[in-house]
């Protein structure tokens, strides 16, 4: 299967907590970051989710949000750190690409976002993902 999703970060699965209805899943990424995905008990018993099972990790690229350092105080447990390489810009919008370890990563943002936080190829920054919005894809 072939999607439009271009973030996909292949990882290695190292805890599965399950709850009534929903589970927690943690992966380890190639290059070595940890990613939480929310996704439901059904889900990991179709897909046979375990520790030590083969992954990706997939987030649109309209769910990647950019900050200009670490946050604290939040709720979003996914936080990836990764240096800007690609700034395509529209009218109102633009796509940031960013370099991670073991991957890459695209942000979908507004123009005015990438003129406020003055991202540049080049720019330190930390790629925030709520777990929520990691889906999981066997390998």
């Amino acid at each position: 299967m072939s999607l439009s999703i271009r973030n996909q970060l292949p990882g290695t699965v190292t805890s599965v907590t399950t709850g009534e209805a929903m589970a927690t899943v943690k992966a380890r990424l190639r290059g070595g970051q940890v990613i939480t995905a929310a996704v439901t008990a059904d889900a990991v018993k179709d897909l046979g989710l375990a520790e030590g099972s083969a992954v990706h990790a997939v987030v649109k690229s309209t769910e990647v949000a950019l900050a200009t350092g670490p946050v604290s105080g939040l709720s979003i447990r996914n936080q990836l750190p990764g240096t800007v390489t690609d700034i395509a810009a529209g009218g109102a919008m633009a796509t940031v690409k960013v370099s991670v370890q073991g991957g890459e990563l695209t942000a979908a943002i507004t123009k005015d976002a990438v003129a406020d936080l003055g991202l540049a190829a080049g720019t330190e920054v930390v790629a925030l993902i709520k777990s929520t919005e990691v889906a999981l894809a066997t390998a």
